[in-house]
């Protein structure tokens, strides 16, 4: 089957050997806390906050560390390409039975996950975590008109930042560190200013430390808004926009995070001309920010052929971000990995020059003609050639997930 696919593309002009190849070399951040629907380590008792829910309750939750690196190893086992891990600072390991509290992480937190990783050839990604706490209760962290409060998330950040470099400096490549805040307003706000301004002192303070680029890079991320915060968002994508630009890092755009109207694939190639890298959060939001599994679909290839037909493998730096806890979790990783893999090679596959040329000299009927036609191509047999050449487990792969399920899951 691979054979007469292989033919089928040729007569495109596409090499499939080459797709295969560079495909298994897009590295793909696997976000952790869809396995344990985003609680951390701390054990605080306090609610999830900021706008994020986890709905479903679906047997199997990792409890601990080694119960969420276990279902890591199952994961990273069942998908292709070079892996990457995202870590909030709320999965710090303690090196007693005390938690680590939220503004006083340190590196040491970081090493379990560094070995583990590193056993692996993982490389690490890292955010800091401002919800979830008695000190985001307000709705609003690094933005608050409480300096007390302010204060306390600035030296978190912080934190987080020289975690991040440290990681990247002892995996030898740059540790993505990004950005959020759920800092915002239930109603109609009566200064949009003041905060902004907070948030801009709070930035500014934070970035006053410098790390090596090659260690570190530094993302921010907007939202439109939060589930309680709906009418007013500090942080949003004018905001950090200017912000980064301004001040020299970069965005993450997170597909879930704009208005239904808006498409992130639209977006990549106006910041490719600004900004030296972009980060990425998948995620498929079904109404908003609803952040469900990631599927192979029509937003999630535009995605994917805005990178490959720009170039732009080393500079869109690609994360996934989502948490269904109606599903089994650990295949919820898996069909979403997998996707966004399926996307990036479908994208490969595609003779994107010709595509282009057609575009430039206006034959708009015909360039119609060949985008369509290239969606019947035997896209399903260099799929399965690529899980081959990967050692990976085909279709069939949900077997073991269940295996795993009733082996290991269901004694949780």
């Amino acid at each position: 089957m691979y054979t007469k696919a292989q033919e089928q593309y040729k007569k495109w002009g596409i090499d499939t050997e080459a797709a295969i190849k560079k495909c298994a070399e897009i590295s793909v951040s696997l976000h952790c806390w869809q396995g344990d629907d985003i609680a951390g380590f701390e054990n605080t008792g306090a609610a999830l906050s900021g706008g994020i829910q986890a709905t479903g309750n679906y047997p199997g939750k990792a409890r601990n560390k080694d119960e969420l690196m276990r279902d890591l190893d199952l994961v990273f086992s069942l998908i292709p390409g070079k892996k990457r891990l995202n870590l909030h600072e709320i999965y710090a390991i303690s090196d007693n039975d005390s938690p680590v509290k939220r503004d006083q992480p340190e590196c040491r937190h970081f090493d379990p996950w560094l070995t583990w990783a590193k056993a692996r050839n993982i490389g690490i990604d890292f955010n800091p975590t401002l919800f979830s706490h008695p000190m985001a209760a307000s709705g609003l962290t690094l933005s608050s008109p409480d300096k007390n409060i302010r204060d306390f998330w600035i030296r978190h950040v912080k934190a987080c930042r020289k975690i991040a470099a440290y990681i990247g400096e002892k995996q030898g490549s740059p540790s993505l560190h990004n950005i959020w805040i759920p800092d915002g307003l239930k109603d109609v706000p009566a200064d949009r200013l003041g905060p902004r301004q907070r948030l801009k002192e709070s930035l500014d303070e934070i970035f006053s430390v410098h790390y090596d680029k090659n260690h570190i890079i530094d993302v921010v991320e907007s939202k439109v808004f939060g589930i309680g915060l709906e009418s007013y968002t500090v942080g949003s994508s004018d905001f950090y926009l200017g912000y980064a630009a301004k001040a020299g890092i970069n965005v993450l755009l997170d597909n879930g995070h704009y208005h239904p109207t808006e498409l992130v694939s639209d977006k990549i190639s106006s910041f490719l001309l600004s900004f030296d890298k972009i980060a990425l959060h998948v995620t498929r939001p079904v109404r908003w920010d609803s952040d469900h599994v990631v599927l192979f679909e029509d937003e999630v290839k535009e995605i994917a052929k805005e990178i490959i037909r720009n170039d732009a493998e080393d500079r869109v730096l690609i994360g996934l971000d989502y948490f269904d806890a109606s599903i089994n979790r650990v295949a919820a990783w898996v069909i979403g990995a997998r996707n966004m893999q399926k996307a990036l090679l479908n994208a490969l596959l595609m003779p994107h020059g010709d595509l282009k040329k057609l575009q430039d000299t206006g034959n708009f009927s015909k360039l119609l003609v060949c985008q369509e036609e290239l969606k019947t191509l035997p896209f399903g047999a260099v799929w399965d050639e690529y899980l081959l050449r990967q050692h990976i487990t085909g279709s069939d792969w949900y077997g073991t997930v269940e295996k795993y399920e009733n082996d290991v899951l269901k004694f949780r």
